[in-house]
């Protein structure tokens, strides 16, 4: 059975459809690359999946229980968070929290867990992304490298079954892109479940099993990554692939 089954997923802004029905599944320890154009999709249908944004029409089959996700009660959304976490693109830390207290803050507001548990917690997932020497540090004293990578810890220490990541290197320097790369790639290595939008096309080649193409709102390809790079089914994928070499080689 898979964990995660999202079937005709429909979103529409100000009367303009963003998302024409899309279908997704990830079984357990699948990375799954969501790539595509700017302007696809592909981030309203992430943050629809994890109500974010609240979808016009669709169905979400999650750990077995159907959901329908226009009319998804608050405490079935509440429940399904308990088992997912959230990347942003733009880290979302408090500025005035230091990098333990930022980690620790959701664990105990919002799950009720013991101060030391939840410092247990943190420090644990800290150490995964490499951060555990920053912990008395405050969020402007950090590159957004490692912004990124506390961010990172903050969903590993909720112990989630799928993580999605909202293009987690798009706001960072090209330098500091690597560290962050390096982190998911160690994720995907420990078997977690992660689905990314991303631009990063050696990231979702090297790392991800399957790939979503997405255009216009809809899925073009869906595909086993080696597959989908070594031979696009669609002539829309072709044209992606070989616009990225050819601005690699330019």
């Amino acid at each position: 059975m898979s964990m995660l089954e999202v079937h005709n997923v429909h979103k529409s802004f100000d009367g303009t459809e963003i998302l024409k029905g899309i279908d997704l599944t990830v079984d357990k320890g699948d990375v799954v690359a969501i790539l595509g154009p700017s302007g696809s999709g592909k981030t309203t249908f992430l943050r629809c999946i994890n109500f974010l944004e609240r979808a016009d029409g669709g169905e979400m089959i999650f750990d077995g229980e159907r959901f329908d996700l226009r009319t998804v009660h608050r405490r079935e959304i509440a429940r399904i968070r308990r088992k997912t976490a959230f990347v942003f693109q733009n880290y979302n830390l408090f500025q005035n929290k230091t990098v333990l207290d930022n980690v620790t803050l959701g664990l105990t507001a919002v799950r009720r867990l013991p101060r030391e548990q939840a410092k247990a917690r943190a420090m644990d997932a800290l150490v995964r992304v490499g951060m555990a020497d920053k912990i008395d540090s405050y969020p402007s004293q950090l590159s957004g490298g490692q912004q990124q990578r506390v961010a990172i810890a903050r969903g590993l220490a909720t112990e989630p079954e799928i993580i999605y990541f909202d293009e987690p290197t798009s706001a960072l320097d090209p330098e500091l892109i690597g560290e962050v790369l390096s982190v998911m790639r160690k994720l995907a290595e420990e078997g977690m479940t992660m689905l990314v939008v991303t631009h990063e096309m050696e990231f979702a080649r090297s790392v991800s099993g399957k790939v979503l193409f997405m255009e216009g709102g809809r899925v073009i390809e869906s595909a086993p990554t080696a597959e989908f790079f070594a031979d696009p089914k669609e002539a829309r994928s072709r044209e992606f692939i070989r616009g990225i070499l050819q601005a690699r080689q330019g």
